[in-house]
């Protein structure tokens, strides 16, 4: 290794240092992804209420349902409360059918996101707003045996409430809406109630961030999340919804895994800028030049031609006749599949229809043959003859 590569070398090594430091202390922004899922701890994560649900409810079983309502509820026998928390949730008709037959039995499904359409409960959702430039969103519950105090959120979303439920079936537990600065009420609306169908429940919210880390991990806020829970029957099991989570685990591929992993997908960039310092310093000096083999030449048509003018300049034409004959029995044996032991007029009727020649050319072809074959020598037009007759009999017009 010379001194030069050694040089680039060092300097390609300080960089790879510096830019590992540069990373280890940088402050790791904050990840405001949307996600819901029990496993993350990012502020939009659900992994403190997941863990404090057995402090909630401790005498209450929790299952983790990680395949669609769909194919878990074919099990007609499974009861509970299905608890959905996520920003958006989309049923199919089958699936949300599956869902009110569950809650038909006597079981309840709690679903917390930003919007419930559902024709079936004859329910209707949208955004509210207000004209207040300076305004802040409040929340409450209604609940006399609860606390009706009011709880805030500090970051912007999307607030909904119902505008359309029906009264007969239809319990409100919570509202929403906005304050101006003067704690004067500019908006206010739905977003927490109780339908029931059958023999169960539905419990419909419509701030799903109020079961995020964020948000329980801000008091007094715990307190409304908590209130709102409460409303969720103990003496059920409760089904806790892994699969409708924005943040479920999707590896689509082994680069997809790389690349999420932040230790991973550094060192994969060290070893191709490695690989580009290698083929830069190296890959020049490896290479050797690459010879050009000339191929060998194909030596047989001027043997062929060379042995043909010995002949003819000998005057050697039975010789040659002889030769073509023999070549001609060949080509009869090898192209047309005709034995030649024997040539008769059967022999002629099978060369003539596998060549495409009529029997009397063929006949006449092997007359002159037999003509050759009778005398010691032939002449140079006899010698023609015989040619241009083979070359009519193997390409007839």
């Amino acid at each position: 290794m010379d001194k030069k590569v050694k040089i680039y070398l060092g300097i390609f090594v300080v960089l790879i240092i510096l830019m590992v430091y540069a990373e280890s202390v940088k402050p790791k922004p904050i990840n405001w992804f949307p996600s819901y899922a029990s496993k993350h701890k990012i502020p939009y994560g659900t992994y403190v209420l997941r863990h404090e649900l057995e402090g909630l409810f401790p005498e209450t079983k929790i299952n983790d349902v990680k395949i669609p309502p769909y194919i878990y509820l074919k099990d007609t026998t499974k009861t509970g409360t299905y608890l959905f928390i996520d920003q958006a949730i989309n049923f199919d008709e089958d699936e949300f059918a599956r869902l009110l037959q569950f809650v038909k039995r006597g079981n309840d499904v709690f679903i917390s996101t930003h919007g419930i359409n559902i024709d079936t409960l004859n329910l209707e959702t949208e955004g509210i707003s207000s004209t207040a430039l300076d305004q802040y969103p409040f929340f409450k519950l209604i609940n006399k045996n609860l606390s009706t105090k009011e709880f805030d959120f500090d970051r912007n979303f999307y607030n909904t409430t119902f505008t359309k439920v029906d009264t007969t079936l239809a319990t409100i537990l919570g509202k929403t809406g906005y304050v101006n600065k003067n704690e004067e009420r500019v908006a206010e609306g739905i977003n927490f109630i109780k339908q029931s169908y059958g023999k169960g429940n539905f419990y419909l919210h419509t701030f799903p961030e109020a079961f995020t880390n964020y948000y329980i991990l801000k008091s007094p806020n715990q307190q409304y999340t908590a209130s709102v829970l409460s409303y969720i029957d103990s003496s059920k099991p409760i089904l806790w919804d892994a699969y409708y989570k924005t943040g479920k685990s999707r590896i689509a591929s082994p680069m997809h895994y790389i690349l999420n992993s932040k230790s991973l997908k550094w060192a994969y960039y060290m070893a191709l800028i490695g690989v580009l310092f290698f083929i830069i310093f190296e890959g020049k000096r490896k290479q050797r030049y690459i010879p050009v083999i000339t191929p060998l030449k194909n030596q047989t048509l001027a043997f062929t031609r060379t042995i043909a003018n010995m002949y003819y300049e000998k005057s050697e034409h039975k010789n040659i006749a002889e030769h073509k004959i023999n070549y001609l029995l060949e080509y009869i044996r090898t192209k047309l599949h005709v034995p030649t032991a024997t040539v008769n007029k059967q022999f002629f009727t099978y060369v003539a229809s596998r060549s495409g020649n009529t029997t009397e050319k063929v006949e006449k072809l092997f007359k002159y043959i037999d003509f050759i074959h009778t005398k010691n020598n032939i002449t140079k037009e006899q010698l023609i003859t015989l040619n241009t007759l083979i070359e009519k009999f193997k390409n007839p017009v």
